[in-house]
């Protein structure tokens, strides 16, 4: 008796705080940002193949200086260290523009700013979407990309 009676001393701590309701967490909601990468190979059962990017422009076109990053979207997508093109007067460019697609895009879509070359990385102003043709080496010529609303349009 006595063993029960030291038993139930010891555990009866134990049995209060079991009653007592633990506190939830607060739940914090978080944006959470990932690469949206598909393995469209695998997908759509076609092979993946790399496309290189190449501008033609007009001074009146670029101004200062326009500076482009490729926004992913089937049937491709940007390779991490050439996504981001710097278009100046006088044909000055920086950046390639390098993109792995399962066939070759017909259309693609940039965000797009003015900006002299060495220009720190900013907002971009909005979306840009350009006709694109050929094979390996798809063709770009910005005078004929349409420009989409500005990011601030957006709702």
């Amino acid at each position: 008796m006595k063993k029960i009676l030291a038993f139930m001393l010891m555990v009866s701590p134990f049995v209060a705080y079991a009653d007592t309701p633990t506190p939830t967490p607060p739940v914090i909601k978080r944006v959470s940002i990932f690469s949206t990468t598909t393995d469209w190979a695998a997908l759509t059962g076609l092979p993946l193949r790399q496309f290189t990017g190449k501008f033609s422009w007009t001074n009146s076109d670029v101004k200062q200086g326009l500076v482009l990053y490729y926004l992913d979207a089937f049937p491709c997508y940007g390779e991490a260290d050439s996504v981001r093109v710097w278009l100046g007067p006088n044909k000055q460019d920086e950046g390639k523009l390098r993109l792995v697609c399962v066939h070759a895009p017909q259309e693609i879509s940039f965000t797009w700013r003015n900006a002299t070359r060495d220009a720190d990385q900013a907002v971009s102003t909005g979306i840009l979407k350009c006709p694109v043709t050929g094979e390996r080496e798809l063709k770009i010529d910005l005078s004929k990309c349409t420009r989409g609303p500005d990011w601030r349009d957006y709702k």
